[in-house]
């Protein structure tokens, strides 16, 4: 199956350098490019591409609202936000406006490639070590924090609970095996149900639940 992309940077070089990039693999395809926010949602909106690797600093309407805009349509179109980590101080706003992961860009080209093709199938995010580092930046930043009390998860098990705080802290599923004494099938399960009963769209919207919930405290 051939990953659609659509690119959205307001610098010419990264789109350049990530299609230089993309160039040998004939199972990606940059299907558009945009500069703006305004930009990249008509794009997404006209030819519903597989993947919209998303900056978060552009002209006019920023990546965030680009982002929430595209993910509010019925369209299956999912979103890899594009950022510098070390500068961007919106990448919680981002997942929160649903995004399912992150493009670092001085990331390795394979860990850029493998992170368009899993948010493409329909999962989140990278490698959990990406996940913990990103997850203990924003978490501990002001905007990160819950604008109200936390309330507790309604709806779930008390095994459910544990599965979500180990997803809060980014473990992968073969982690919360090995932390809860149990095979990876059984967490891989639970992890399923957890996003069926939460109305989550991938595992960082669990991420973000279990922080907003009060389960995982933000190391200071």
């Amino acid at each position: 199956m051939t990953v659609r992309i659509v690119l959205a940077d307001d610098q010419p070089l990264v789109r350049s350098g990530l299609r230089v990039l993309m160039a040998d693999h004939p199972d990606l395809e940059i299907v558009g490019e945009a500069a703006t926010g305004v930009e990249a949602v008509q794009l997404v909106t006209d030819i519903s591409p597989d993947v919209a690797v998303m900056d978060i600093r552009m002209p006019g309407m920023d990546g965030i609202e680009a982002t929430r805009q595209i993910t509010a349509r019925p369209a299956t179109t999912r979103v890899l936000v594009l950022t510098t980590f070390d500068e961007d101080d919106h990448v919680y706003g981002a997942l929160r406006a649903g995004a399912s992961g992150f493009v670092v860009k001085d990331m390795a080209v394979d860990d850029i490639l493998a992170a368009i093709r899993v948010v493409a199938a329909g999962d989140a995010l990278i490698a959990p070590g990406v996940t913990r580092r990103l997850i203990a930046d924003f978490a501990g930043r002001p905007e990160a924090a819950p604008k109200r009390s936390p309330q507790p998860v309604e709806g779930i098990t008390e095994r459910e609970r544990e599965v979500l705080t180990l997803v809060g802290r980014g473990r992968s599923n073969t982690e919360i095996a090995e932390d809860l004494f149990i095979t990876v099938a059984t967490a891989k399960s639970h992890v399923s149900r957890l996003l069926t009963k939460l109305g989550a769209r991938d595992r960082v919207q669990l991420v973000i639940t279990a922080y907003e919930a009060g389960l995982v405290t933000p190391a200071r």
